[in-house]
């Protein structure tokens, strides 16, 4: 099990890599998150499950599984969210206070992990936040929990370049009670950026302390591969078509956009920043419309949204920015609340209380400029909302069944992925990476093949 001494700290990527690691040594391996809160999903069989568990699942070489993240926690809002159980919102569980989920959720968890360890010959389990959350300890189901269900030894992986990361392993090391310290099999220090030879004698002392050795340093990688959240400041790339998104409070599915920050010069726009000088601006998806939205017009972008597409600049909206560029949003069943939109297409939405995933292939249409250069194009992404969208009005139809719809500059789909095919992507934007996601997954895999122990971390588990 990979757990973290802190957020961030690169739990999601070292799983990944291990998880490519033993599948390039025949070794049969799956993914398993107990509970993710994350807003960044993908479409598997049966529902939806978190980016992280999907993409350590294509590391493995297997097809994603629902199991792999029985429990998917969205955020709605500082004090609310919608629980998926095993791909599929659950609306009671969902209403209830976080700390009184626990005695419905263990049950699913423990049936996830044992089914999962049935099928496969090794597991490698991802935590959540830290484990030293001593303040969340009696709800805490996704870190040592989890590993004493599993009987797994654990690896702790903590943010060297964000400072503090010795005192951040000690500190989660000391906090745990003594049967959560015994677990503990190594340490690794990840994103080092400097001479290695100012670690020593760090590593040295810290095993003096905690009897726990630091098994690897792994540098400071450009990977490829999305955040959890999918929100970490992109790295800026002046002189490249510029691409602005929008990033409101409940904005979805932001991991999307991972591979257009390798080609583009990518920004979050929030509360106070110009859209004006941008190349594309995006309105991407949103877990909560009607809130957004809300917050689109406090902050003022709302109306600099509206100046931008009346100068005949390139709008974007990705599902729930869809529903946005439209006039209106309906919710009979109070799934999310009932809105106007900016109106800038003729199209109504309804909510349905029945989440729609799934995978779509469809090809867009004739397009008129800017938007030309996707005409006639095959687009294939996936699907993960509850509106319904009919249009009220004359305007083009991008994409067939009412997944797309366009006006001058303007253009609305429902498909998520569109910057993840290369051909689209340079439609857009003129580029598009050259590194795949197999490539990407071996570039980790050969980084931690090369600066952490492997042999022992593969004697841990037996498979040395």
């Amino acid at each position: 099990m990979v757990q973290g001494a802190s957020s961030s700290a690169g739990k999601s990527l070292l799983t990944a890599a291990l998880a490519r690691v033993l599948h390039r040594r025949g070794i049969d391996v799956a993914p398993f998150k107990a509970q993710n809160m994350s807003n960044n999903a993908r479409v598997v069989a049966g529902g939806e499950i978190g980016t992280a568990q999907y993409l350590q699942a294509l590391a493995a070489g297997i097809e994603p599984d629902v199991r792999m993240n029985p429990i998917l926690v969205k955020p709605e809002g500082d004090n609310r969210s919608q629980v998926v159980v095993l791909g599929k919102p659950d609306p009671e569980l969902s209403r209830l206070a976080w700390r009184e989920r626990p005695p419905a959720l263990l049950p699913v968890i423990e049936r996830s992990l044992r089914s999962l360890r049935a099928e496969h010959d090794v597991l490698l389990l991802e935590g959540a936040g830290s484990p030293a959350e001593i303040n969340l300890h009696d709800s805490d189901l996704a870190n040592m929990r989890t590993a004493e269900a599993a009987d797994a030894r654990v690896i702790v992986v903590a943010d060297i370049d964000r400072g503090g990361a010795f005192a951040h392993l000690y500190g989660t090391w000391a906090l745990l009670p003594a049967r959560g310290r015994n677990r503990i099999a190594g340490f690794v220090l990840n994103r080092f950026r400097g001479d290695p030879a100012l670690l020593p004698p760090a590593p040295e002392q810290l095993e003096r302390l905690t009897g726990v050795r630091t098994l690897g340093v792994l540098p400071w990688l450009e990977h490829g591969l999305p955040d959890e959240d999918g929100a970490a400041t992109p790295h800026r790339r002046p002189g490249r078509a510029s691409v602005a998104v929008v990033r409101y409070p409940t904005a979805s599915n932001l991991d999307e956009f991972k591979q257009l920050e390798e080609v583009a010069d990518l920004r979050w726009v929030e509360a106070g920043d110009r859209v004006d000088g941008a190349d594309l601006l995006v309105l991407p998806g949103s877990k909560h419309v009607a809130a957004d939205l809300a917050w689109l017009a406090r902050s003022g972008l709302a109306r600099a949204v509206l100046e931008r597409a009346r100068s005949g600049r390139r709008l974007l909206g990705i599902c729930g920015g869809l529903q946005m560029l439209g006039e209106r949003i309906e919710d009979p069943g109070g799934i999310e609340g009932a809105a106007d939109g900016l109106g800038l297409l003729p199209l109504r939405t309804t909510y349905a209380a029945a989440k729609r995933t799934e995978h779509t292939s469809t090809r867009f249409r004739q397009l008129p400029e800017p938007w030309a250069a996707l005409t006639g194009r095959p687009f294939t992404g996936y699907q993960i909302r509850h509106g319904s969208t009919v249009s009220t009005g004359p305007v083009v139809e991008a994409l067939p069944e009412r997944l797309g719809f366009a006006n001058g500059s303007v253009l609305g789909i429902y498909l998520h992925g569109l910057f993840e095919q290369p051909e689209l992507l340079s439609a857009c934007v003129g580029a598009a990476s050259a590194r795949s996601l197999e490539q990407t997954f071996d570039e980790l895999a050969d980084a931690v093949e090369a600066n952490v122990d492997v042999a022992a971390l593969l004697a841990e588990i037996g498979a040395a």
